[in-house]
């Protein structure tokens, strides 16, 4: 799941056919029979009793090798917000593209430009696009995935080597095991236990993998919306599915119907063209941390109330309906403080607070200061300039823009209070909040399939994060979105110690064959 997404705005301050796979022993054997993609007529209603039993048990048999692959895709450092990494994240687009092959899928690698970093022009990763049948009689789901990571160094307080998947408690290591190659492959296995047990795929399937997620996507919408819409690849889409998200908790899975945007902010500060010595220049300069700090500490208060004027202004209002679904929801403040190992939460700790103050109102982060010293030891220098970085996570019936211009507005203000002779601006990347129907068809096809798996009714949940992905393709595709997680809410992606517990990956995998079962038995 990303952090930012595109546009910038600038304000200155006035001063197995089937996937070959091992097991444990190294021992090469097809896993599953060749699969045909001629398609033939199947019946509506595919015998569940007959049919997923099978499947869940192919999943089980080749548990071992479903962690073989998830290791081997580890193993690729593809993080894309370092240019250094650009040829690991091609590297692994293109191992992606020939494990699409393998299951049958035509694919094609679309070329989305260059991005400038440090005023050099560096190529971005293709995105993977595919498809795999063409049934006209069958719906079809338009999975979108992403296959890099956020970086990750064991120095950073890794048990174990970030891109060395090990298991460890019935727990997957690794950076991007949950966010987002677990599930990713998850796609990959559900098809290929179709396959494996001899039964012909319920839906036609269309795949949109990028490398550039956890950057802003830079590039992407683009392509959907200037491209692909045109060319006609969403025109025979009925539902578009999404596994970039997590449990609510560790025990009860979720379905997802809505997302917060983000509105990411760069302050920064300049006194000097260049760092100065503490003990010559200080006391004879206007510092630029003071003037930064004093600006950020303006922000938001002590118990997260944003301080920027009128930003609440457009929060969608809560209703009634909406305020009881928080009560039913399984969530444990207590054991969610324990898991972050926090010495008290904020709302006192009642669950319904924390939930919709994670979910539907904003919240504004502080984020760390480029430029400012961060290595251990004393360094007496007075940075010439330093870049503040915070962000606000919007919501519905927040738009960027407006949301942009409050805060412009806000810190102009305050910086002329300030009254400093030094130079500031500010630049913003955004991207809106997202909210879908929970009782659409699409959503109960996908409550079944969960509930099938994990014996209980998934929560109908709101999320915290961004995927800016999402509204595009909601509006690429005109067709009703849904966010299916496989990972729980204590996998630790873009930390350390990054985990998918082995018991998700594998009924993971078992949901979403579950799921291409129950959308395939939808009315087209």
């Amino acid at each position: 799941m990303s952090l930012i997404t595109r546009g910038i705005r600038v304000c200155y301050g006035s001063s197995l056919p089937a996937i070959a796979l091992t097991s444990t022993a190294n021992k090469f054997r097809p896993l599953c029979r060749t699969y045909s993609v001629t398609q033939k007529q199947v019946p509506k209603k595919m015998a569940a009793e007959r049919t997923l039993p099978q499947i869940f048990k192919f999943v089980d048999k080749n548990a071992e090798s479903y962690k073989a692959l998830l290791k081997e895709a580890v193993a690729i450092p593809s993080v894309s917000c370092d240019p250094k990494y650009r040829d690991d994240c091609v590297r692994m687009v293109h191992w992606m593209q020939d494990k699409l092959k393998e299951v049958g899928a035509s694919t094609e690698l679309r070329d989305i430009g260059y991005q400038t970093i440090d005023d050099k022009q560096i190529k971005l990763p293709p995105v993977l696009i595919g498809s795999l049948g063409n049934d006209t009689t069958k719906n079809t789901i338009c999975v979108y995935g992403h296959l890099d990571v956020q970086p990750a160094l064991k120095s950073d307080g890794w048990e174990t080597e970030p891109f060395d998947l090990q298991e460890r408690n019935g727990k997957l290591y690794g950076r991007g095991s949950t966010d987002d190659k677990g599930p990713v492959l998850g796609w990959l296995h559900a098809i290929n236990a179709y396959k494996g047990i001899g039964e012909e795929l319920p839906v036609n399937l269309k795949f949109i993998f990028e490398c550039m997620e956890e950057s802003g996507s830079e590039g992407l919408d683009e392509l959907l919306m200037e491209k692909l819409k045109p060319e006609g690849f969403f025109d025979t889409v009925d539902y578009v599915c999404i596994s970039d998200n997590y449990w609510l908790g560790t025990t009860k899975p979720c379905i997802t119907y809505g997302l917060r945007g983000i509105s990411y902010y760069f302050l920064e500060v300049e006194c000097a063209k260049m760092d100065l010595h503490s003990g010559v220049y200080g006391g004879t300069v206007h510092e630029a941390m003071s003037d930064l700090i004093y600006l950020m500490n303006t922000l938001v208060d002590k118990d997260g109330k944003i301080l920027i004027t009128d930003i609440y202004k457009s929060v969608a209002p809560l209703l009634e309906s909406e305020k009881k679904l928080y009560n039913s929801i399984d969530f444990d403040p207590e054991a969610y403080r324990k898991s972050i190992e926090a010495h008290k939460l904020a709302h006192n700790g009642v669950k319904e607070q924390l939930l919709m103050h994670r979910w539907r109102y904003p919240s504004l982060s502080l984020h760390g200061i480029e430029g400012a010293a961060f290595q251990p030891g004393a360094k007496t220098v007075i940075p010439g300039k330093v870049i503040g970085k915070f962000s606000i996570r919007i919501v519905p019936n927040q738009e960027p823009q407006e949301v942009e211009q409050l805060v412009f507005d806000y810190i102009n203000k305050k910086w002329a209070e300030r009254g400093s002779p030094n130079k500031m601006r500010i630049t913003a990347q955004s991207g809106r909040a997202w909210t879908e129907n929970p009782d659409h068809p699409h959503y109960q096809a996908a409550a079944r399939a969960t509930k099938l798996i994990y014996q209980t009714d998934p929560d109908m949940s709101r999320e915290g994060g961004s995927i800016p992905v999402t509204i595009t393709l909601q509006e690429a595709s005109s067709r009703n979105v849904l966010l299916l997680p496989m990972g729980a809410g204590d996998d630790m992606a873009h930390s350390q110690n990054e985990k998918l517990n082995v018991r998700n990956y594998i009924e993971g995998i078992k949901l979403f064959a579950a799921y291409l079962y129950e959308v395939g038995n939808l009315p087209k």
